[in-house]
């Protein structure tokens, strides 16, 4: 790449190029993934409209932008075509891990609610979503990302949420949506317990596990993390029942109330759009020293938040804030996987295509995110100078 970096805040036509070769090198890497050669055409055309920036990314748009008539083509690509989404994810987490692996690294848990009209679309039905901060009729996919110190993230895993009575149990409904008779019914927490499996099947480096309530508190995951040493904080509703070193017990708020203001300390636990997220910040010792739970309280008083740490290393108090502190920026990834990358801007129904369109999405979020690291400037929109450069009819792209 040629030294001469931004011209009065351009792209210069050396990182152009750059760009340029690191999509097709991308796209290379597809092509085994397919049978024919129509079908690695399809799977380019489907990335380079996922990183152009449309205002909706759609079979209509996608088709329209790569210069075709009407968008068949495109969703035969993620309806009909023969192909492997389980293998794309699995190169997706090679090519992540090739640029962006890091043993300090944070595996973020998290679920993201897609709001959808009828009934038809593969786990869809009335159910409370914390993205939509309602009761709405929406799937709801429970995701696993990566965040590491140098502030990339990433998503690695995915998992398509069926409602227990209405979907699982209903086996002529999920033939209809083309859901394997094979697929069984799993809570959220059984989902991320398989991520994290293939996470370390893939050997993807990480120090801690991150998660919010509905995770921290289910006693299946926290023993497989335990059984596996993986260090994880996790959120904890205020009536955890705690037992503490020092010989009391009960409820972690009511524990808390007794503490002396002394033994918080005041600790940033990493950088908002308001500058540096601050909070006092006290422990509480559990009678293994595995084991800790960590009470946050936001400056000037306010609602507390309380976090159950297993740290087999015994990591300092400093390293768990930034643990902690690390499970903000997933809601970070998913506002660029929905904006920058189309995670949320599908239009099928079927359950395979929802995983094809899903981790083509994710693909596109770690290609962008390679391309800000190789080209170094931050945050650069650089997706949207790469569609000027080349649009999608031709020959490169």
């Amino acid at each position: 790449m040629s030294a001469r970096g931004l011209v009065d805040g351009e792209l210069v036509a050396e990182d152009l190029d750059v760009l340029d070769a690191e999509f097709e090198a991308v796209c290379a890497r597809l092509g085994p993934l397919f049978y024919r050669p129509e079908s690695r055409a399809h799977a380019r055309e489907y990335l380079r409209g996922l990183l152009a920036p449309l205002e909706k990314k759609n079979g209509w748009t996608i088709a329209e932008h790569v210069g075709a008539p009407e968008p068949k083509r495109l969703q035969r690509f993620l309806n009909l075509t023969p192909w492997d989404a389980d293998r794309l994810r699995d190169d997706l987490v090679g090519y992540a891990m090739e640029h962006f692996a890091d043993e300090r690294a944070v595996l973020i848990a998290d679920p993201t609610g897609f709001a959808k009209k009828g009934r038809k679309s593969a786990g869809v039905q009335r159910q409370y979503s914390g993205t939509l901060g309602r009761i709405d009729n929406c799937q709801i996919g429970t995701f696993l990302a990566y965040a590491t110190p140098g502030g990339h993230r990433l998503l690695l895993g995915r998992e398509l949420y069926l409602p227990e009575h209405t979907w699982a149990a209903d086996r002529e409904r999920c033939r209809e949506a083309g859901v394997p008779d094979t697929v069984p019914f799993r809570t959220r927490p059984q989902q991320v317990q398989f991520m994290i499996e293939r996470a370390l099947a893939a050997k993807v480096p990480f120090a801690w596990f991150a998660a919010d309530e509905e995770f921290g508190q289910n006693p299946a995951l926290r023993t497989f993390l335990e059984e596996r040493t993986i260090s994880y904080v996790m959120a904890v509703p205020k009536n955890t029942e705690v037992t503490a070193a020092s010989g009391g017990a009960g409820k972690i708020e009511a524990l808390t109330a007794g503490l002396p203001e002394r033994t918080y300390t005041r600790r940033a636990c990493g950088i908002g759009t308001k500058g540096f997220r601050s909070y006092d910040w006290a422990v509480i010792d559990t009678p293994d020293p595995d084991h800790r739970y960590i009470v946050r309280c936001p400056l000037g008083g306010g609602e507390l938040a309380y976090f159950h740490c297993f740290a087999p290393r015994r990591d300092p108090l400093g390293e768990v804030i930034r643990a902690i502190g690390s499970r903000w920026p997933v809601e970070e990834c998913f506002e660029a996987a929905k904006q920058e990358a189309g995670l949320d801007q599908y239009q099928v129904r079927k359950y395979d295509a929802w995983y094809r369109h899903v981790t083509m999405s994710m693909l596109a979020l770690s290609l962008l995110a390679v391309m800000r690291q190789t080209l170094q400037k931050g945050h650069l929109d650089l997706w949207t100078t790469f569609r000027d450069r080349t649009d999608g009819s031709s020959g490169t792209g």
